[in-house]
């Protein structure tokens, strides 16, 4: 399937199905598909005009999607007069009518083709109408303007097939004496192509994740470990253009094509590589290609024992840089080459741990822990894994800690422990940043996250941090570009996009906030931060529609959510922002 072709979105969703289908087709086959065929075109017809899409036609059964329920159950309404009239035209008993059921729900579109559980709602709805009636779920008749010429009459709360919760429905009428609204004219235009992101001034480059060679999928680990250790080397160089870990790894496993890898990440040169582990003894090879020319620039073989796996990386690097003409300064040198702590144990621990917290779910970062744990059991001196101990400290201090306080200390005791031993430690300074966010010291919070950038220009997680920093302290068009960095760093990690919805509406642009909340949480539906976003953006927007859809998905999926208890995860550095946010929450109905 052409990925460029997927959607998913909130919509209005309309299912029809024509009533007692299979009696008709054993009257007249022939006839009866033929009026079931003519009864679609012309639904269509007036889907059409009142700005509806028709998404499926499934055998007796259509599916369209609307913008407005407004449009909707007037589109149902219109044509249920007009499939009536027709069939008083009818001299036999061969006449298709129509239920129809509509409901508001997030839907994936895939080729033309719709699914998700709004449609399946709106077909159980279609199945408790008349037949020549409309079935609305309660959020529609609760959407549609006062102004409308509409009634629903309450069906009560029905229990349906596929859903834990009743859903409240309604038949819904034209009122009595009323003329339905005509369809509105809206002038067509061509969809936006999206537009190609543009190769930066300096060498670009991405580092697909390695293929593991090895005869064992547990080493799996290793190979990305690799992957990802280069990629952390090449970000540091100032004069380099690196793309995050998380976008590069969007790749693994599948089939590419490097030309289009290239344009879809925005950059000039692409390298791919394999590990293969057996025992003892290391073969890692790699390739650059320059994917404006389909050319190979540099290829190489690397046989070494485990021992030597920090020098080969080095190695391997060094070519790299070589081979797209970048020139270092003897202290880029030396902050990017400076030798490892090689306790190879260590290391296995260490990338296992890294691939653990990489995963971004409490039980993982737990298992992470205990890996991290073990790398310094062996190799004390290992900074980055003191680093990654401390970020786990602060993530549970936020979202979980019963003691965030004894959450914290530890966070900062490990995040010192690894400047200590490596004052450039970019992932520790990043830990006490956001302490320091935490703890309500915004400005020096970003200047160790303005430090940490600096170090390494292309950390998008890095630069993620500063822009939370930015928008927490109410700047939120530093933030903004900030933020916009980073996800050209990573522009295919949808976690990226919550900085940028955060930055958007901490300036109060709630319709630019949409966009990249949307898609966040297209690809995240279970991410409470990104969901309560959009429930105070929609706020914001005084859109009452989307606000009582996203604050009951948040309900529906953290039934015990209060506003009270997710007052710890905001770090305002002013009061009145803070209290801008909260009364956002409690506005769309969500307990205290």
């Amino acid at each position: 399937m052409d990925k460029d072709r997927l959607s998913r979105k909130l919509a209005v969703l309309l299912h029809a199905d024509v009533v007692g289908s299979t009696t008709l087709v054993q009257k007249n086959e022939t006839l009866a598909h033929q009026r079931i065929q003519s009864l679609f075109k012309s639904f269509t017809k007036t889907i059409d005009a009142y700005r509806g899409t028709t998404r499926e036609l499934r055998g007796d059964a259509l599916v369209a999607e609307f913008d407005r329920a407004s449009d909707a159950v007037a589109a149902a309404l219109a044509f249920q007069v007009i499939n009536g009239e027709l069939n008083s035209t009818i001299d036999d008993d061969i006449q298709p009518h129509l239920r129809i059921g509509i409901s508001l729900g997030e839907v994936i579109i895939a080729d033309n083709t719709i699914t998700g559980a709004g449609i399946v709602l709106a077909q159980r709805l279609e199945q408790l109408a008349e037949s020549g009636g409309v079935v609305v779920q309660g959020a529609i008749s609760e959407t549609v303007p006062s102004r409308m010429p509409f009634e629903f009459v309450s069906l009560g709360e029905q229990v349906l097939k596929g859903f834990d919760q009743p859903v409240r429905a309604f038949a819904a009428n034209l009122r009595q004496g009323e003329e339905l609204p005509t369809p509105e004219a809206e002038a067509i235009s061509e969809p936006a192509k999206p537009t190609a992101l543009p190769i930066p001034e300096n060498p670009s480059i991405a580092i697909l994740p390695f293929t593991n060679m090895s005869d064992d999928p547990e080493q799996e680990y290793f190979a990305d470990g690799i992957t990802e250790d280069i990629i952390t080397t090449l970000s540091k160089i100032p004069d380099l253009f690196v793309i995050a870990r998380n976008s590069t790894f969007t790749y693994k496993g599948t089939a590419i094509d490097v030309k289009q890898v290239a344009q879809e990440l925005g950059v000039r040169y692409v390298v791919e590589g394999s590990v293969r582990k057996a025992g003892q003894q290391v073969r890692v090879t790699a390739q650059l290609i320059d994917a404006s020319t389909g050319h190979h620039l540099w290829a190489d073989r690397y046989d070494r024992t485990l021992t030597d796996i920090f020098t080969l990386q080095d190695g391997l690097t060094r070519e790299i840089v070589t081979a797209v003409d970048v020139e270092l300064t003897e202290g880029d040198q030396i902050r990017v080459w400076r030798d490892a702590a090689g306790d190879m144990a260590a290391y296995e621990h260490f990338a296992k741990g890294r691939d653990f917290f990489s995963q971004n779910t409490r039980k993982a970062i737990s298992q992470g822990q205990q890996e991290f744990e073990k790398a310094l059991a062996l190799n004390p001196q290992f900074a980055a894994a003191h680093a990654y101990i401390g970020w786990n400290h602060a993530v549970a201090g936020v979202w979980w800690s019963d003691d965030r306080q004894e959450a914290f200390s530890a966070a900062r005791a490990a995040a010192e422990a690894a400047l200590s031993l490596d004052s450039d430690q970019v992932d520790a300074l990043g830990v006490l940043a956001f302490l320091d966010l935490y703890s309500d010291e915004h400005d020096r919070a970003e200047r160790i996250a303005v430090e940490a950038a600096t170090l390494n220009p292309n950390s998008a997680d890095t630069h993620d941090t500063l822009a939370m920093i930015q928008s927490f302290s109410g700047k939120p068009d530093e933030a903004l570009s900030t933020a916009r960095h980073a996800c050209r760093l990573c522009p295919r990690t949808p976690e990226k996009l919550l900085e940028l919805g955060r930055a958007f509406y901490e300036g109060e642009r709630f319709e630019e906030a949409l966009d990249p909340l949307d898609r966040l949480i297209f690809n995240r539906p279970y991410w409470i931060t990104a969901r309560a976003f959009l429930i105070v953006t929609s706020v914001g927007l005084d859109n009452r529609e989307l606000t009582k859809y996203h604050a009951t998905e948040l309900l529906r999926i953290r039934p015990k959510f209060s506003v009270g208890r997710w007052t710890r995860t905001l770090a305002y550095k002013y009061p009145d922002d803070r209290e801008r946010y909260l009364d956002r929450l409690r506005f769309a109905g969500l307990p205290e």
